[in-house]
Parts: structure tokens; sequence; C-alpha cells
């Protein structure tokens, strides 16, 4: 009698409906809604006054608040909301479905299947943001790990758990890249996000870059332009999400993501939405927060290993412009796709000259170190010299080393140049370096 009597005087002071609320205006790209009680990341279901419609529910997220009013960005089109629709509150985060199940699959950024079929059986379920491993608990990186590719296992070796940028201005090869690099990779698995891509080049490359061979061993997660910016955000959080689920089962995954630019560019929308100013060259300080949050998680733990490889786009090649230089800072190295070596029809693209693995000097051998920097050296005693030697004002004689570089140059060049369809084994591309220097790398 006496727990009923203090239940009868707990009711009426309990909020009934804590996780609901109604839309109150559109604005833009944003809704803004009264109540419900929430925390910036909860997911939100907006329920449409027409129950008639087959989608009679749209997801959004939380992003900020101003007075008491709950500011939403949807994950979809917004054409069919209207004034005073129901918004309940899920009061958790983004959670996707992940298992080894998925291999093979094209996902969304919601971790759904895109050709429309259903989800696999016995997947475990995630949160799409999470925090990055403790940095006592991070493994140092001391294992090479062959990407394929005679350019980067030769002259900028990647460890097993390195990060890694690829910098370019549009149409010198990313994508033609990143599918040689998953066809050849030895890790267990690949885990692709092609965030922001045009929608047309999404199957073109799954068919003709990654093919099937690639496929086999790889789940892509494709969020397109014509998505809302948070899709685009999202997608970037989902395959990294998933790239962390395998690593925690002790794999060592390869994650390669296309572009981190559009994941920056997406974040500037939502920021200037909700009111945040613009600082350098337009983009918000929130652009500036999330990029390390994201890049972080990826790298080493205590029990497995995520390899990444994030493209950036540079406007006009400025390797300088805000999101490379921010990015160049947070990871272990970067490779440099060069316009003019892709006019010579040089492929890959790569400039070694400006590209640099920061982790080399530390997993490869002295003896492999030292043949890559004479060649180095060579290319770019070469380099620095080109204009003269075309013109014809250089004489043989002149300079031992320019002698030198120019004897070398084409057996450099011959040896950066692969066929996107060529897999050679990293073995074979030190072998071949070392035994190019001169002095056998001795």
């Amino acid at each position: 009698m006496k727990k009923a009597k203090e239940l009868l005087e707990i009711i009426p002071k309990m909020n009934s409906f804590p996780k609901f609320g109604r839309v109150a205006r559109v604005v833009g790209l944003m809704i803004e809604s009264q109540g419900p009680e929430s925390s910036v990341g909860d997911v939100c279901r907006i329920h449409l006054t027409d129950g008639e419609k087959e989608d009679s529910v749209i997801l959004a997220e939380v992003v900020g608040f101003r007075e008491e009013i709950v500011i939403l960005m949807p994950y979809s089109n917004i054409t069919d909301i209207s004034s005073g629709c129901l918004v309940e509150c899920t009061g958790k985060p983004l959670e996707v479905k992940v298992g080894m199940n998925l291999i093979g699959k094209v996902l969304d950024s919601m971790g759904n299947p895109i050709d429309g079929s259903p989800l696999p059986k016995g997947l475990s379920t995630v949160r799409t943001e999470q925090d990055p491993p403790n940095v006592m608990i991070r493994m140092p990186i001391s294992e090479k790990l062959a990407v394929g590719v005679k350019a980067i296992d030769g002259m900028l070796t990647v460890g097993n758990g390195q990060r890694v940028g690829i910098f370019a201005g549009s149409g010198v090869g990313k994508s033609t890249l990143l599918g040689m690099i998953a066809r050849n990779t030895t890790a267990d698995l690949n885990v692709i996000g092609l965030i922001g891509e045009r929608g047309r080049e999404v199957r073109e490359f799954i068919e003709r870059d990654l093919g099937p061979e690639g496929l086999s061993k790889t789940i892509v997660v494709a969020a397109t332009s014509d998505q809302p910016a948070l899709m685009r955000i999202k997608g970037a959080f989902t395959a990294t999400a998933i790239a962390e689920y395998f690593r925690d089962k002790g794999l060592n995954v390869m994650l390669m993501m296309d572009s981190v630019t559009r994941v920056a560019m997406a974040q500037r929308e939502i920021g200037l939405a909700v009111g945040e100013p613009p600082a350098t060259r337009g983009y918000t300080p929130s652009v500036f927060s999330i990029l390390p949050k994201l890049l972080e998680r990826t790298g080493t733990n205590d029990v497995g290993a995520i390899t990444a490889f994030y493209t950036v786009l540079v406007d006009g090649d400025d390797m300088n412009e805000p999101i490379a230089d921010a990015v160049r800072g947070i990871l272990d190295g970067h490779i440099v796709l060069d316009r003019t070596l892709a006019n010579k029809g040089q492929y890959p693209a790569i400039n070694v000259l400006k590209s640099v693995s920061r982790l080399m000097n530390h997993i490869a051998s002295p003896e492999h170190v030292k043949a890559a920097e004479k060649l180095r050296e060579l290319y770019y005693t070469y380099d620095k010299s080109e204009d003269l030697i075309n013109i014809g004002a250089y004489k043989r004689g002149t300079s031992r080393e320019i002698d030198e570089a120019i004897e070398y140059e084409a057996h450099i060049t011959n040896f950066l140049k692969q066929s996107y369809q060529e897999n050679v084994q990293m073995e074979d591309s030190i072998e071949e370096l070392i035994s190019l220097a001169p002095g056998g790398g001795t």
C-alpha cells in the first residue's frame, strides 16, 4: 500500500512525452523543431502527416540548438515534411549492421545494400561515431604492407597501419590508383568509401577499376554528390566504423576513402546552415575539428590495424589549400599525383620527389632505403636540369652528377610506370629497385 502511494505521488511529476516534439519550420537544409529532449548526434524520426505514403518516416539527426529550438538535418529529401509533423527522438546516434557476410556488398551511408536486397543475417550493431584508439594501446608500426604498385612499394613503402593521403587535382588517376591498390594489396579486407562521387562513377569504379577480383574481398560504402550533406558525412563515418569492426576482430584492414575533401565540403554546408562563421577560405571551424576525429580513428590498436589511403582534391593543383594542408599535417605520409607526369603518359602519375612516407626509414631494410634515396637523388638532379638538357644548353662532361642522372633517367621512369592491370609483388619491386641503383644499393 505504501509503495502504491509513492508511485501515485511520482506519476504527476513525470514527463509522459519526453521524446517527442513538433516541426516548427524548415529553413533551407535545416528543420527546426519544438522538442524533443535530445542530444547532439541523436537520430530522430519525423513522422509525415500523410500516413498513406509508402515511406511515412524520415530520419534526421540533431545537429544543434537555438534557445528552445532543436535543429535537425535530414538524411533524405525533405519535400514531404510539413509544419506540425511529429518528431520522435530515438535517444541514440546512428548505428549500422556489420559482419563478414557484408563482404562483396555495396552499401549506402546507413549501411543498407544499395541494390535494395535485404541485409544478411548474423550481423553485429556498431555506432558510426566512435573515439580513436587510446594512444597507449596503439601498437608501433613495424611491418611493411604490399600494395602491388612499384612506385609505392619501392620508393614510398607503406607500413601496416599507416595512414597516407593521395593528393591530386581532378582527372589525374586517383580512382584508378585506388582500384590497383584494392586488387593487389595483401591486406585481409578492403573497405572503400566513395564520398561525393558522381552517380555515374560508382558503378564504373566497381566494375572497371575494382573488378570482380577486388570486390570479392571488399565492402563499398557509397554516398553520391546528389545526396544531402549529412549523408555524405555519414558515409565516411560508416566506412570507418566498418573498418574498425574488422580491426577489432584482429584483421589487417585496408580503408580507402575518395575523397576526404568532399567530407570537408559537406561539413562546411552543415556548419554554415547552423550559423557557424566562415573561417579559412569559406570553411567553418567545425571542418577542422572533424578531420582529426575522422582520420585518427584509423591506424593500429592492440589487436589489428587499419591501413588507410585518403584522396584529397587540390583545387588548381594547389597543395597548400586549407584542407590539403590540414590533412597532410594529420597523416603519416602523402602521395602526390602530378598532372605534368600524367600529360606525359606516365601512370600512375606519382611524383616521388613531392611524395613521402614518414615510416619508410623505420620499416624498410637499410639497403632498400639507401637504394631509394640514391634513385630519388638522381631523379631530382635530372628534374632540376631538364630544361637545360632539352634545349641543348647542357654539354656532356660538364657535371658528373647530371651525366649520371641522364644515364639513369629512362630506367627510373620505366620503373615508376605500371599498367593498371599489372600486379607486381613487393619483393620483386624492391629487388628491381636495388639492382637499378648505382652500386646495387650498397
